[in-house]
């Protein structure tokens, strides 16, 4: 549908799908009133929804997206966020600068108005992603007493930003949420607009779901129950139509072609084709005589001169493509018939104008279909054919291979006087082949067999009462349809004279055809509605046209909803010029059936045919019911006439047997007819369903052997026997059981005054398949001068309009720019080409409005908690729980150490360290290298032995430290680190490793320094030159109070003096060091690790991985926290193996650093995290055919483990490990560890027992807390990998996070460990200690009463594989599933943010990252883009549509940011909290917010 919406007839014209039920028939004085009925419908709809004053949030949206609009139309960006200068200044720093700003908080507020206890009073009580967090770990209450704040353990939520191409990660630190988000500005525009959003969420939904829920497997879809007022058909069984009969002409010629050669031979000079220029006057006559030598030449030409020696290329039924543009009437004209003449089958196709032009390749499929080798053109056309660089024809896509043939005059051969074409009788052959493109895309060829060609030019005469010799104006396309039938076909055989009105022609000069008809006094004219709007827009230029002399005005889409507008605004405005009311003829066609009904041209006087005011909800259930009641719920529809002459008809369920319909029910039209298509031409299959359809009665009973074919159009007899059509099949839209049509939804939106926002009236409607129904998109194109404001007006009103008129909900309304939608040849949009370009991401909207709140109703209800109590399946027998084997498993004893000497070496490490200078001074621990891959700096046991005495000398001196005083390291990763930590132990004092600030990004990382220092009341801080200048710098001083720091002491040059004494701890249980760590929900934790379980955790780790002095490790990792800093500076000194250190920035200026080094020192072990591991594989993942060449080898990489606390990420080292393959390394290496803050380590894969084992789980299962196991490749399976070997020493049971009940195997539930290095508990200031014995001395409710456990907070289960491990038992294998903390509770259901973001990375391939996280129930999705800003819009329905199918959720906020945004921590892992902050802190500079209704 195309109009210039500028013009005062779009309003009157377009579409009254919706009209006032005043009256059955319409004299032409209130025609006018009728047209505008429509537009009046909508807006009444509209100013109903204006009093309920429903604010829908504007998207969010760059200046920079959306090229096309206004500058003065965009919101400007809210500085008040104070990100811009911040950003300005990140995006200079370097990368590797930003890594070094991970899990760094920094603050909201002025410096000066901070201090550590105002940190320590906005202690966090957990993750607001999660209400589970409350019941599996709450975090203490946060109570004051008497001004004293009691706190359990530091928790303090961060925030990041992250800017720029690589992951600049500022870290800000907020406080408790309190009433408005923290840290959040009140206005902020986002909360603001997400509030907005939540008030339209708050709007019932309609239809009202039933209430029923079953916990079973499977979540069940709401299946919406029948409403017992839905309408049904009430009327007795519809009796077949039958038309007038075929009257017998005795002068009719035999065949097509026979008329052809009468004319030709007796009136020569009487025209036959008269065909316009591009400014509308006459450009040539072609005449019968010349028609017919012409055509009989080109017969000759094909059957004789197309070989090389003259050899028969074509042989008659082989089919030709006739490819000619709408230009040139007469060429195509002679190649039909010379083709008829040919007995060859003519398939006339659209020119195709570029290799990618829509629906190109289903051209390709029609044509190989009919086994198309060769194609006729003009020499014209071909020369503006696509050439490639030889000259030759393009190939186009999936086009078969073409000989192309030129049939201009002068290439034609004429025949000798004694070659006459054969002109049989018209038989059941086919005679030429039209194309039809279905729902679907695919084009198909409706063959038509010459007596059908015949019979049916013969009912088109008897019917428009065809003269002899008279005038036709086709506006019409030649090639099909109408524009064929009667402009090609019919006219030939009554010798009418045919003018061919070009639509370029049309789109110059929209008045061409009403001037033609009036000079030539033509008696027919051949029209669309879109003709009628063109021509009323134009007529003010034209003052003395006349249209008295039309007999008949054929509509050709006079069956559209909005036809009957169309022709009443026309006669309107051209009554005056001496239209005729009578002379209006609608009809209904379609390729398969042909014509259908045709409306016959009336007798001057005769009333106006009548009209149905049918309602719209009636019609949504296939049903007729005249509208009395809801004037703005109803569609006018007019007759087109009656069935063809000699035809039957009858109306059929359009979905399932071929049943007859009752009088009142809308259904397809079948036709029985010799004047029809025959069949799809090379598709048997789909024929039958089509062509040879046999109606049945209501008991199943085929009312007889005569098959009809089904036309397409949905319809209903009305009285008289006059044929009404209310749509087509391929435009109904089946939504929730309810028929909508498209055409009526095209017309509600056009009526929405679209005159500021739509280009044209360029809109398309259809439907896509999401979560078990259809749904409604619409798709527009703008206007380039359309404001932002406006077409976001237009799109929420065409939402309310829709809604109130047929009462279904939109899922996506989207604008386009203009002329970007996919066209057909004559400029109409291709509507198959559209959905699809939605479907696949290549849209490119301008602005995009989802709203699937509203019309996804069949969502499960939410699940309802059980009440928690041990009941009687829990009871436990045994080992048993409800009859399985309880979930646990352990690793192997650590067995006990004989030798009292190395009782004494192991049970301190300071001890350990000193005992290896005396025995093996020399042995070298530590090598570290730089980006060069060259040694900086090396450690023996006996030079870290005196560096450490150096330190704690000073530390004596200088810092008049007391034993058991906190100081914190704050150096870069390397060898100062290791030897300030021994340092401290020589000295009596527990370390606490920080992360050093960066130089160059001061205000984001010192702060987090900053923040530990105080929370740890660390008494001294040991650090280098470098860095000690940084924290007395101006740039510190602007960021935190410099002058509080505590004593800060540089290690570079230190004075040779040793400490009178090296201190020796009086019990094990003393803390040996303080571990500080971020988790990925931003909370800030320090954990206490005695010196026994330091020696119990070296120990572990030296007989899991059979750690001894002659052996070398390769350590890539992180050395602040976890098992990173144990490995990196304990387990050497340990164990006595060499350890090679690769800090991981250094990865960030040299990437295969890290795999060079494993190659040239034939490192058998090697540890890494998963940032590292991601580096390298999309960094250098393609260059290993470079690397080989290079030398680079890893077959001697025995375990490549990585250190996590997370889910293993199994797609990653899978890619890891394919990648690399070709380098030697072997698929078994690649392993996983696992830790938490309770226990910094529990898994690890070691060199011996079983490789790791792979399960697929049920996702849905998993929503519900439980674990049902499938096959890979089952519909929603998610892979779990095992997280590695339980450690020695280590005991691991699963356990109902709310009864504290163990469980069976293979339940999913909260992992417990009971190991002697776990931590102690958590640094705490004050003692409190609930939290303490929560977390790290709790006991099971039933079972084992006295064994004390660790609760990690992550999710897991057990299962006993069939594994064997090293001592013969069958292995059980942990398979971690996600920290409880970071769940989303979310319709009652459990998620796991790492899964939805899967399915979002996977919706289309400029989705860099994404992370989501919920915000008031709202789930929030971030999508990282890597494509051009112009795809940012084209993500929303994607990433909407994968988490309803997959996930059965409802996404509220989609927002698309640049690379590198969403912030990741030092170990790889995202930082959810941070993101969300920051989005509501309107931090994020989104390119696009989409807030989905």
């Amino acid at each position: 549908m195309e109009i210039d919406p500028l013009s005062p007839a779009h309003k009157q014209g377009i579409s009254s799908s919706c009209l006032l039920p005043f009256s059955l028939s319409l004299s032409p004085s209130l025609s006018l009133v009728a047209s505008d009925i429509h537009t009046e419908t909508v807006q009444a709809a509209l100013a109903k929804h204006k009093e309920e004053k429903m604010a829908l949030p504007m998207p969010t949206k760059r200046r920079s997206t959306y090229v096309q609009s206004p500058v003065i139309n965009c919101t400007p960006p809210d500085s008040s966020s104070g990100s811009e200068n911040e950003g300005a200044l990140l995006r200079q720093s370097s990368v590797g600068a930003d890594l070094e700003a991970l899990d760094t908080p920094s603050l909201l507020q002025p410096p000066s108005l901070q201090s550590p206890d105002s940190w320590i009073n906005h202690s966090v009580q957990g993750s607001s992603t999660s209400s589970s967090a409350s019941s599996t770990l709450s975090h203490g209450e946060v109570e004051k007493c008497s001004g004293e704040i009691r706190q359990a353990r530091v928790v303090c939520e961060i925030k990041t930003l992250c800017i720029g191409a690589g992951r600049v990660c500022v870290t800000v630190f907020v406080g408790l949420p309190t009433p408005h988000p923290p840290g959040v500005p009140i206005n902020s525009r986002v909360s603001t607009k997400i509030q907005q959003l939540l008030n339209t969420l708050k709007r019932p939904k309609r239809p009202p779901l039933s209430e029923f829920f079953m916990d079973d497997q499977e979540e069940i879809v709401e299946v919406p129950q029948p409403d017992p007022n839905t309408p049904r058909p009430e009327g007795r069984q519809i009796i077949p139509v039958k038309g007038e009969p075929l009257g017998v002409v005795s002068n009719w010629p035999p065949a097509l072609q026979a008329a052809l050669v009468r004319w030709g031979a007796t009136q020569g000079k009487s025209p036959a084709l008269t065909a316009l220029d591009i400014t509308g006057k006459p450009l040539y006559t072609l005449t019968y005589g010349k028609l017919w030598s012409r055509s009989v030449k080109l017969a000759y030409t094909l059957l004789n001169k197309l070989g090389p020696k003259n050899e028969q290329v074509l042989k008659p039924g082989d089919r030709v493509a006739l490819v000619y543009p709408n230009s040139d009437p007469g060429m195509f004209l002679v190649a039909f018939y010379g083709c008829l003449l040919a007995e060859v089958i003519p398939v006339p196709i659209e020119v195709p104008l570029s290799h990618k032009d829509a629906g190109s390749s289903q051209v390709g499929f029609l044509l190989g279909s009919c086994s198309v080798s060769l194609a006729l053109t003009s020499e014209i056309c071909l020369k503006g054919l696509p050439k490639m660089p030889t000259g030759e024809i393009l190939q186009f896509k999936g086009w078969p291979r073409l000989k192309w043939v030129v049939t201009d005059s002068k290439y034609l051969t004429k025949p000798g006087k004694d070659w006459q074409p054969h002109i049989p009788t018209a038989n059941t052959d086919p005679a030429y082949i039209e194309y039809k493109a279905s729902k679907e895309g695919t084009v198909m060829g409706v063959a038509v067999s010459k007596v059908a060609m015949l019979t049916h030019c013969q009912a088109l005469t008897q019917a428009c009462n065809y003269c002899e010799g008279e005038t036709l104006v086709n506006v019409l396309d030649f090639k099909k349809d109408m524009g064929l039938w009667h402009g090609v076909l019919t006219s030939v055989m009554n010798r009418i004279h045919t003018i061919s009105v070009p639509y370029a022609v049309m789109k110059a000069c929209p008045l061409s055809w009403v001037q033609r008809v009036h000079i030539h006094k033509a008696r027919v004219a051949l029209v669309k509605c879109r003709d009628l709007h063109w021509a009323m827009m134009a007529h003010r230029e034209q003052r003395d046209t006349s249209l008295a002399s039309l007999h008949m005005l054929i509509v050709a889409d006079g069956a559209n909803p909005w036809s009957v507008s169309s022709c009443d605004a026309f006669l309107n405005v051209f009554q005056i010029h001496g239209l005729k009311p009578e002379v209006i003829c609608p009809c209904a066609t379609s390729p398969e059936a042909m014509t259908v009904a045709i409306r016959r041209p009336g007798v001057p006087g005769t009333p106006i045919p009548a009209r149905a005011i049918l309602s719209m909800g009636g019609l949504s259930h296939g049903v007729i019911r005249v509208n009395a009641e809801d004037k703005n719920s109803a569609l006018t529809v007019q007759d087109v006439g009656h069935v063809m002459p000699g035809a039957l008809m009858c109306i059929v369920k359009p979905e399932g047997p071929p049943q007859l319909c009752k009088t009142d029910e809308i259904g397809e039209i079948v036709v029985n007819s010799r004047a029809g298509g025959n069949m799809y031409y090379g598709l048997p299959g789909v024929t039958k369903n089509t062509f040879e359809v046999i109606p049945v009665n209501t008991l199943g009973a085929p009312i007889g052997e005569i098959p009809f074919v089904r036309s397409g159009l949905l319809g209903f007899v009305g009285p008289g026997s006059l044929i009404f059509v209310v749509g087509k099949n391929e435009g109904l839209l089946m939504v929730s059981g309810r028929r909508h049509n498209a055409d009526d939804l095209v017309a509600t939106a056009l009526a929405v005054e679209p005159v500021k926002t739509v280009y044209r009236g360029r809109i398309a409607v259809f439907s896509v398949t999401v979560f078990y129904d259809e749904r409604i998109v619409i798709v527009a194109e703008q206007r380039p001068d359309a404001s932002e404001e406006d077409s976001f007006q237009w799109m929420s009103r065409v939402l309310q309009a829709i809604d109130s008129i047929h009462q279904v909900g939109l899922y996506c309304l989207a604008l386009v720019p203009a002329n970007t939608l996919p066209k057909t040849h004559l400029g109409g949009i291709h509507i198959f080409e559209t959905k699809q370009n939605f479907l696949d991401g290549n849209l490119h909207p301008c602005n995009i409005l989802m709203c699937p709140h509203t019309c996804v109703t069949n969502l499960p209800k939410p699940r309802q908690k059980q009440p928690v109590g041990v009941g009687p399946a829990s009871i436990m027998v045994g080992n048993l729980v409800a009859g399985k084997r309880i979930a646990q498993a352990a690793g192997r004893d650590l067995g006990m150490i004989e030798d009292q000497d190395l009782v004494r070496k192991h049970q301190f490490l300071s001890e350990a360290l000193q005992w290896r200078a005396q025995t093996d001074p020399d042995h070298c621990l530590y090598v570290l290298l730089n980006a060069k891959g060259l040694v900086v700096s090396t450690a023996t046991c006996v030079q870290l032995h005196k560096r450490a005495e150096k330190i704690a000398a000073v530390l004596i001196e200088k810092g008049s430290i007391n034993t058991g005083n906190n100081v914190v390291l704050l150096y870069p990763p390397g060898i100062d680190l290791i030897a300030s930590f021994y340092g401290c132990l020589y000295a009596g004092c527990v370390p606490v490793t920080v992360r050093p600030p960066h130089p160059q990004n001061l205000a984001a990382t010192l702060p987090t320094v900053r923040m530990i220092i105080d929370v740890s009341k660390a008494a001294c801080i040991l650090t280098t030159q470098n860095l000690m200048r940084t924290l007395r710098s101006k740039e510190a001083a602007a960021t935190v109070n410099i002058k509080t720091w505590p004593t800060i002491i540089d290690t570079d040059d230190l004075p040779r003096r040793r400490p009178p004494m090296i201190y020796k701890p009086p019990t094990a249980e003393m803390i040996a060091y303080l571990d500080f760590s971020v988790s990925t929900t931003g909370m800030l934790t320090g954990v206490k690790i005695s010196h026994a379980a330091v020696s119990a955790l070296c120990r572990s780790i030296k007989l899991q991985c059979e750690l001894y002095s002659s052996r070398q490790i390769a350590i890539c990792l992180d050395p602040y926290c976890g098992l990173g800093f144990v490995l990196w500076c304990l387990a050497s000194v340990y164990s006595g193996h060499q350890s090679i250190l690769i800090p991981p920035l250094e990865l960030e200026s040299c990437l295969p650093l890290w795999l060079s080094t494993l190659s040239q020192y034939r490192i058998r072990d090697t540890f890494c995290s998963y940032s590292v591991m991601e580096l390298c594989t999309k960094g250098i993942g393609t260059q290993t055919e470079i690397l080989k060449a290079r030398g680079l080898n890893l077959s001697c990489v025995r375990s490549c483990v990585v250190i996590a606390e997370e889910r293993p990420r199994l797609a990653l080292t899978m890619s890891f490990s394919k990648l690399f393959k070709d380098l030697g390394l072997s698929p078994r290496a690649v392993s996983t560890a696992f830790g938490s803050r309770v226990n910094l380590a529990i898994c690890m894969q070691g060199t011996t027992g079983p490789d790791p084992s792979t399960v697929y789980v049920d996702m849905k299962s998993l929503r519900h807390d439980r674990v049902r196991l499938v096959e890979r490749g089952a519909p929603q399976s998610l892979p779990l990998m095992e997280s590695g070997k339980i450690l020695p020493g280590v005991r691991v049971i699963i356990v109902n996070p709310e009864t504290r009940g163990p469980l069976g195997d293979s339940h999913l539930g909260e992992i417990w460990i009971n190991s002697p290095h776990s931590a102690s508990g958590y640094y705490a200031i004050y003692g409190e200690e609930s939290l303490q014995a929560d977390h790290f001395n709790t006991k099971l409710s039933f079972g084992d009463p006295t064994t004390l456990w660790a609760r990690t907070g992550y999710l897991g289960f057990v299962k006993r594989t069939e594994l064997l491990d090293a001592a013969g038992d069958r292995h059980d294998a942990l398979f971690v599933v996600g920290s409880l903390d970071e769940t989303l509770e979310l319709r009652g259901l459990r998620y796991h943010p790492i899964d939805i973001e899967t399915s979002v990375s996977r919706a289309h391939r400029s989705i860099a990252e994404s992370a989501v996280f919920t915000w008031t129930n709202l789930l929030v999705v971030v999508a990282e883009l890597s494509g051009s800003e112009q795809d940012a819009l084209d993500l929303v329905p994607l990433v909407t549509n994968v988490v309803l199918e997959e996930h059965h959720l409802i996404v509220g906020v989609v927002v698309i940011v640049d690379p590198g945004v969403i912030p990741i921590n030092s170990r790889g892992e995202k930082q959810r909290m941070h993101l969300r902050d920051s989005f509501l802190a309107d931090q994020l500079d989104p390119i696009y917010v989409a807030y989905n209704m």
